[in-house]
């Protein structure tokens, strides 16, 4: 049977032709999420289902563009929904450590807030004014003239009391003082004492007399300018309520569909006449003179005036004017405030101090209403956002707080605004592992999350994700502002794709990675000065990026030309076979040829793996190892003791090992030196192989191929070399030119195949034998020489235990 693989199996083409397009230029733009069906279904009844729970988890490997692939694709929803409202703060008259919220359609936050900032620079304006008119002195000098002449006629009227009664009175710092007059002049000490017992005590009851009438007057006195004051205040605040009042008519008027702000509105109109005292002080401060040592500045002053006045404004917290659809947020950076949002803190004489003016909003209330895309991994990464990501999420609110608050360790005071209702699709995205850790151990996780929409990293190559594939280069070219891919560059950008995907018939979805090859070999173009990008450039883009990255290959291949790592390429060996393994170095892959030996021997051990022994195997290794050691009991010992002790063996190799990609390789090697039959050196083996023999496919078959090849070339090709695969890897061919042009010359060959048996026929040139109905193999057959000899291994090793056993059975004297 003809295992040789042809030169069209070993590399998809895409005709530029068929494409159908000069250049890229040519092509419609790209409209939403290339060959990603289940995920935009996903997406698409996410979003639909408006239940609480239902957020997205958008999964996926990174490099496919899901990140800038969800914003789109959301924004382009978006456009179709009504703008969110605007939320806002205002102050709590009642309880100014509780601001309250106000919700208000899109723009008239904003309008609000300049209203309200109008109404404050205009009593900031007309007050001082009013204050300063003639009428409003009239007046008060009126009230204030009146309480004079009251305060006159009182004091008339105990002094003319006191001088009936023989005494007079004397206002003094300490008070009024009531003295007993004789012949005109105070009573002295002395002279007082002179009078007799009766006329001192007759004195005394007068004064005490006169005292309680002076008593009286002072508090009738007091009682008169308790109210002149309060008349001034009611003249001042009526005063003040024709500026006030103006403005906050109009504003009612003008919100009174809004109930909340009618309330601020009227609250602000009792607060202003309330505080006319304090506008008028404030006013007079900016005219008095202080004594140089406490004059204060104008800074000072104007910070006092703010102060004053910031209790009037309204603080925007989400301001929609501008926005046209629903709000599209990427919280690129989601620390809790970042997220949730903030209180911020300024220095007022000397001491922290905060209002309801200073709450910032967190990309949480930002997105209210609409669209919030977060990558998962930079969540996780801030343990109190994660957090407070799903307790607003499980509330349908979010609560602005300090985060030191939050935890409790906050002791000092500050605000606690009240809660504003969200209603937001929060959209996470991240690789695969993370939507599995985060379902299995955290389960709020799967209450919040429950539409997942997986993003593949293939995409089927039809002509229509081919249409769209060139979309995507043509919309990139027209963003990045490059040149346009002509046919051929777009056909080799294809096969390219085709080539990550490691599959014919599929494209890869690394657009991030494609990206890249397109700027590289937009440079190039530039370089040279053309005006289409073709493929030479793509080819040297690619070629490039190699170069840049494959140092370590060539140090291996150069070790290997040079006989320090020992690689056959020529002549035959037993029990050993050239095995093929891919090294990963993060941005570049590349193959790497790796000498497996085998000894055999009688024994009944099995197969000893001296990797796993020297724990240098990992768990998928090992597996294989038991595998084969499972073919052989399958094919060769059924119903039989074991009669082999065999050791394989990855020769010079320093590191850990993972994988059963190797497993065939080390069983053609074991079959070698069990039947004494050399396997051809210039051949390489890849592929798994299961208990019945199959042959099973592998990963980075193109890298492994192509590894081999390059070894090959060093050392010289002799046109016997080439590579065993599984036949179900052809598939996955994308081969370099210059491996496919070797093929094509006859100086490289490929061979795929189904089983061991084809496999070992190819290695050594010697049928393998198939199981005849007496269950032996034709004779001279690989699998005649293989059972023969775990037959003679079973001779030996049952002479060897009745040797051992008799001498055991002999006591030895002297």
């Amino acid at each position: 049977m003809n295992y040789e693989l042809s030169v069209h199996e070993l590399r998809k083409r895409v005709d530029p032709v068929s494409l159908g397009i000069k250049d890229t230029s040519h092509i419609e733009r790209l409209q939403g999420i290339i060959g990603q069906k289940r995920a935009v279904d996903a997406l698409q009844f996410g979003l639909k289902i408006k239940d609480v729970g239902f957020n997205i988890f958008v999964a996926g490997q990174s490099g496919i563009g899901k990140m800038c692939s969800v914003k789109s694709f959301l924004e382009d929803i978006a456009k179709e929904k009504e703008t969110p409202p605007d939320w806002c703060y205002v102050n709590n008259f009642d309880d100014p450590y509780n601001p309250r919220v106000i919700q208000l359609p899109a723009g008239q936050g904003s309008k609000l807030k300049e209203d309200m900032n109008t109404f404050f620079n205009h009593i900031q304006k007309e007050l001082p004014k009013i204050y300063e008119a003639d009428e409003y002195t009239a007046h008060r000098e009126e009230i204030l003239n009146k309480l004079a002449k009251q305060k006159e006629k009182a004091s008339q009227e105990l002094s003319q009391k006191a001088t009936e009664e023989g005494f007079a009175i004397q206002a003094t710092p300490m008070g009024m003082v009531i003295m007993p007059i004789k012949d005109g002049g105070v009573l002295g000490d002395e002279e007082f004492l002179t009078l007799s017992e009766s006329k001192r005590e007759e004195l005394q009851k007068r004064q005490d007399r006169l005292q309680g009438e002076i008593k009286g007057a002072m508090k009738n006195i007091r009682k008169l300018e308790h109210c002149t004051r309060e008349k001034v205040k009611e003249l001042d605040q009526k005063i003040a309520l024709h500026v006030v009042g103006e403005v906050i008519d109009e504003l009612v008027e003008k919100y009174n569909d809004f109930p909340k702000i009618v309330n601020f509105l009227h609250e602000t109109q009792e607060d202003v006449l309330k505080n006319i005292e304090t506008f008028k002080i404030l006013r007079q401060q900016k005219g008095a003179t202080y004594p140089p040592s406490s004059t204060p500045s104008d800074l000072q002053l104007e910070t006092m005036q703010q102060a004053m006045l910031r209790k009037y404004e309204v603080n925007v917290l989400v301001d929609n004017s501008k926005q046209k659809d629903l709000p599209v947020i990427q919280e690129r950076n989601p620390t809790y405030n970042n997220l949730i949002g903030r209180i911020e803190k300024e220095v007022l004489f000397g001491a922290l101090t905060t209002d309801f003016t200073m709450i910032r909003a967190g990309s949480l209330l930002r997105a209210n209403g609409g669209f919030l895309v977060i990558s998962v991994e930079d969540v996780l990464r801030n343990f109190n956002s994660w957090d407070a990501l799903k307790q607003a999420l499980c509330s349908c609110e979010v609560q602005v707080e300090e985060l030191g608050e939050r935890l409790g360790y906050m002791t000092t005071k500050t605000i606690r605004p009240q809660s504003i209702p969200i209603n937001v699709k929060v959209v996470l995205v991240g690789q695969p592992w993370f939507y599995h850790t985060l379902y299995f151990y955290d389960h709020e996780f799967a209450e919040l999350f429950k539409v997942k929409a997986e993003f593949d990293i293939r995409m089927d190559m039809t002509k229509e994700n081919i249409n769209d594939f060139m979309s995507f280069i043509a919309t990139f070219c027209d963003k990045e502002k490059m040149k346009h891919l002509d046919n051929e560059a777009t056909a080799s950008i294809i096969e390219y794709a085709s080539r990550l995907a490691e599959d014919k018939e599929k494209l890869s979805t690394r657009f991030g990675h494609l990206a890249d090859i397109i700027r590289e070999a937009n440079f190039w173009t530039m370089e040279d000065g053309e005006s289409l990008v073709k493929s030479r450039y793509v080819r040297k883009a690619l070629d490039g990026k190699i170069y840049r990255s494959n140092l370590i290959e060539e140090r291996i291949r150069e070790m290997i030309d040079r006989g320090l790592i020992l690689i056959d390429t020529v002549g035959e060996k037993i029990g050993q076979v050239n095995g093929l393994s891919v090294i990963n170095l993060g941005d570049y892959q590349f193959g790497k040829p790796n000498r497996i030996t085998v000894t055999v021997g009688p024994g009944d051990n099995g197969i000893i793996d001296i990797e796993r022994e020297a724990k240098l195997a990992g768990p998928i290794y090992s597996k294989g190892v038991l595998i084969v050691s499972g073919y052989l009991v399958n094919k060769y010992m059924k119903g039989k003791m074991s009669t082999l002790t065999a050791r394989v063996v990855f020769e010079q190799s320093y590191e850990g090992i993972e994988g059963d990609s190797a497993s065939a390789a080390e069983l053609y090697s074991l079959l070698s030196a069990l039947a004494n039959i050399p396997i051809k050196q210039g051949i390489a083996v890849t592929g798994s192989v299961n208990q019945l023999g199959q042959i099973q496919a592998v990963g980075g078959i193109n890298q492994k191929i192509e590894g081999y090849y390059d070894v090959c070339r060093v050392k010289g090709l002799t046109g016997d070399q080439g590579v065993v695969i599984p036949k179900s890897n052809v598939q996955n061919l994308m081969l370099r030119e210059d491996v496919i042009e070797a093929v094509m010359l006859k100086k490289f060959t490929i061979w795929a195949v189904n089983t061991i048996d084809e496999g070992i026929e190819l290695l050594t040139g010697v049928t393998s034998g198939d199981m005849q109905n007496d269950g032996a193999f034709p004779p001279d057959t690989v699998n005649e020489k293989v059972s023969r000899q775990l037959a003679d291994f079973g001779k030996a090793l049952k002479r060897s235990k009745d040797f051992l056993g008799n001498v055991s059975g002999h006591r030895v004297t002297s």
